[in-house]
């Protein structure tokens, strides 16, 4: 049996004993409580949403008390784990959205039905689809963050760019200028992008209509070769070999990118939210360019429309374990109503539905996120999807393009038999 196997059936056995666990253990419902697991994100970031989504919720059932419960991003895996295995799972757990498709597919979620919950129809697509699995709803969506360009003002003005680009092409228009402005410096990069930046350079493959790979028939098969895949990552060659000199064998986050742009050498870089104050910070960055910072979605290929972004964020889920479901939907319900993800938005981060952007369109700082995550993407629902990403295949894939290693059309073909087989055996 596969590693990856062994970690699903291993976690699909915990379910199943947890599940007779339930049966025959206490009803919390009877005893009138629900737990609730949320990240100390709510707790430090936005209480008054979590407050809000009580109150709602106890006017519909004032009998029932819910215990929200705050954990951790390092350890609350393995506390789930243990839960599940001891019978002694939450009602509701929030899982980051790359989280959901191990237990997913190992039947540790409640299987749900879109249309009761608020704004279904209008839901981010990246956070949707990581709520799904072999199409069927699993989750719900919660909140998200994603990326856009941040870029310096003053230099796109002295390069004489005049305002955003409004299309991919335009935009490599202007990093030229900026490049013909600026690139006697040999540190300076129009746009900071490192070799290994594959959660911009699949943006590029979505945008064309590409895809990491698709599933047909139960089984997965990558599609980095497909014509509209090499035509994207020709784009993202482009990019490489005319606009930055950024490392073509490091990633985004070593160095981190919001702090290589704080020193001046950069005029723009693909980052998400929190990598604007980043770069500002007192300590590590540079606060005199507050004045000059702004961020714009990434444009497509596509004139007047943004390039798709990969959305990270949260969701929310049931554990099959619980025998409060109807409770604890109802308790979702509450928490991605419009009342309380107007607090979540209005605490900085991308409500779950498109519906709510508005409420970041004030704020500078944040619009150009929330316009970006209109169009979004997220990565194949496969349990296995994380051995990909362990085994850096498109990080490897972009270096070798990015050094001319080997041909765009060579190294996604061989990157693509990696994720079919790797997909679809785990190793």
């Amino acid at each position: 049996m596969k590693a990856r196997y062994l970690v699903v059936a291993l976690l699909a056995a915990m379910v199943a004993v947890a599940a007779s666990a339930a049966s025959g253990g206490t009803n919390r419902a009877q005893a009138g409580k629900i737990v609730v697991w949320l990240q100390n994100d709510a707790q430090n970031g936005w209480p008054e949403a979590v407050a809000l989504a009580n109150r709602n919720f106890k006017a519909q059932h004032p009998d029932v008390d819910v215990d929200v419960q705050y954990q951790s991003w390092g350890t609350h895996l393995t506390k789930f784990d243990a839960a599940l295995a001891g019978g002694d799972a939450p009602d509701v757990i929030e899982l980051g959205n790359s989280e959901m498709s191990k237990y997913m597919a190992a039947g540790a979620f409640k299987r749900l039905t879109q249309s009761p919950f608020p704004n279904n129809k209008t839901w981010l697509t990246g956070l949707k689809v990581s709520c799904q699995y072999n199409g069927k709803l699993y989750g719900v969506p919660y909140y998200a963050g994603a990326r856009a360009v941040i870029y310096r003002k003053d230099q796109y003005a002295k390069a004489g760019i005049k305002s955003t680009p409004k299309s991919l092409s335009q935009f490599v228009a202007d990093g030229k200028k900026l490049m013909k402005t600026y690139g006697k410096d040999s540190g300076y990069s129009a746009v900071y992008f490192p070799g290994k930046y594959w959660y911009a350079a699949m943006s590029f493959v979505y945008d064309y209509g590409g895809q990491i790979a698709v599933q047909k028939g139960g089984k997965w098969k990558g599609t980095l070769n497909s014509p509209q895949a090499i035509q994207a990552l020709n784009q993202v060659k482009t990019v490489f070999k005319s606009l930055t000199r950024a490392s073509r064998t490091t990633d985004e986050a070593n160095p981190q990118q919001a702090l290589v742009f704080a020193k001046g050498k950069v005029g723009s870089f693909i980052g998400n939210g929190w990598e604007w104050p980043y770069a500002l910070d007192a300590k590590l960055g540079n606060p005199a360019l507050a004045p000059v910072i702004g961020a714009y979605p990434m444009p497509s290929h596509i004139k007047g429309r943004f390039m798709p972004t990969f959305l990270g964020g949260s969701d929310l889920a049931i554990p099959v374990t619980t025998k409060n479901q109807s409770l604890a939907a109802d308790w979702i319900k509450a928490f991605t109503g419009n009342a309380a993800e107007s607090e979540i938005a209005k605490a900085g981060n991308i409500a779950n539905t498109t519906k709510l952007l508005a409420y970041n369109a004030s704020n500078p700082k944040l619009a150009p996120f929330a316009r970006a995550a209109k169009y979004s993407w997220f990565v194949p629902t496969s349990p296995n999807w994380a051995n990909v990403e362990n085994g850096n295949v498109l990080q490897n894939m972009l270096v070798s393009i990015a050094t001319g290693r080997a041909s765009v059309k060579a190294a996604a073909n061989s990157a693509s038999k990696q994720i079919t087989r790797i997909l679809n055996t785990g190793a």
